[in-house]
């Protein structure tokens, strides 16, 4: 037992002068290690100035949550023995699937068409959200070192080849065949717009980030506007339909009336004073006829008027909370963040370096410069 418990010690004490041994040993080097940090940290303030900077704009919206009652449908359920009086259906258009409906490609399409206004060295632009990402968007000087070897690349494979005519810009734009510019718009679009659903409360929070706070606010209001536009479209897409539907029967049956009444009254004026029993059949049968037109037509009128009541009670309420500002501060790049994070990136590789690295890298040297020793004859 005290052979073990002096083996525990030695080995406690030796790990103990490991680390102290280490700790001297950066202590040591503390200069070097300076100059190591001092390094990351003119990379890193370089890094952060490179970053363009980005606003982002919110907003938060409170759908509404339509259920709707199963009560139509209790008579038929009731010849199969179930019991559906007190049973609702949810609407399909569940606030769960809003981030679905804004990352798709129709509704970013529909965002290109945005108007921007811009200040471009004391002269202002005015174009739009398709353009402004394709002209006006910076980016950091090293993703143009990264991408001038693929761009090379894609000239060499185009040499020989015949141009094809591809369509630039968003006036003609094809949900189902987009270009190459097009679909890189449509990411770009994509990584500029945020969109998260409280599970328990269905508040819906959009975020939307741009080079401009004013183009960060608009566009988050237009995607809010767009999104508001969409839920109520599919929510009163059959009503709508029905409206349609029934104005044009009314339509038809106002036609109907009026011709009926146009042929009553030529008919009595053409027949004034004569008592021939015939006149009197024939006055009595237009007379009818108008009066049953005029039925239809009133029955189409109340029709509509309801279809109308429908719509707008089946128009859900999606109610904006906080709507969108147009930002006041930056979103990023954190300089002071990415300057600590340099700084300990250095301190950590010059450490390694000088516990480890230095001491591997001299004993690879001494294996490659040992001279081989020459075997007897």
């Amino acid at each position: 037992m005290e052979e073990r418990y002096d083996e525990y010690y030695e080995e406690e004490e030796y790990n103990e002068i490991d680390i102290m041994a280490l700790v001297r040993k950066l202590f040591s080097n503390w200069k070097k290690l300076l100059v190591w940090v001092g390094i990351a940290a003119v990379l890193g303030l370089i890094i952060g100035y490179s970053i363009p900077r980005t606003y982002t704009a919110s907003a938060e919206l409170a759908p509404e949550i339509v259920q709707k009652s199963s009560s139509s449908m209790s008579s038929l359920a009731a010849l199969a023995g179930v019991n559906l009086n007190n049973m609702t259906v949810t609407d399909a258009m569940y606030p769960d699937l809003y981030p679905e409906i804004v990352n798709s490609v129709p509704f970013r399409i529909e965002l290109f068409s945005m108007p921007v206004t811009l200040v471009e060295k004391k002269d202002t632009v005015k174009t739009d959200m398709y353009d402004y990402l394709l002209n006006y968007n910076k980016s950091p000087w090293w993703s143009s070192v990264i991408g001038f070897p693929f761009k090379v690349l894609g000239w060499v494979k185009n040499i020989g080849k015949e141009k094809e005519d591809e369509v630039s810009g968003h006036s003609e734009v094809d949900p189902y065949h987009l270009t190459l510019e097009q679909g890189k718009m449509v990411k770009a679009l994509g990584e500029s717009i945020s969109i998260a659903v409280d599970k328990k409360t269905y508040l819906i929070s959009i975020a939307t980030t741009a080079q401009n706070p004013k183009v960060a606010a608009d566009l988050c209001q237009l995607v809010v506007a767009n999104l508001q536009k969409y839920v109520v479209n599919y929510r009163t897409e059959k009503s709508r339909h029905d409206l349609a539907y029934y104005q044009q029967l009314n339509e038809q049956a106002q036609k109907e009336y009026y011709d009926a009444q146009q042929r009553y009254a030529r008919y009595v004026d053409a027949n004034q004073g004569v008592v021939f029993q015939r006149v009197l059949i024939e006055r009595e049968r237009l007379q009818n006829e108008a009066n049953l037109k005029y039925q239809v037509y009133n029955t189409t009128a109340q029709q509509v008027n309801n279809a109308k009541a429908k719509v707008q009670m089946e128009t859900p309420v999606c109610a904006v909370i906080q709507p969108p500002t147009i930002p006041l501060k930056r979103a990023a790049p954190s300089k002071a963040k990415i300057l600590v994070a340099f700084m300990f990136l250095g301190f950590c590789f010059g450490a390694v370096w000088y516990l480890w690295g230095k001491d591997l890298v001299a004993k690879l040297r001494g294996k490659d410069e040992e001279p081989e020793t020459p075997t007897e004859a």
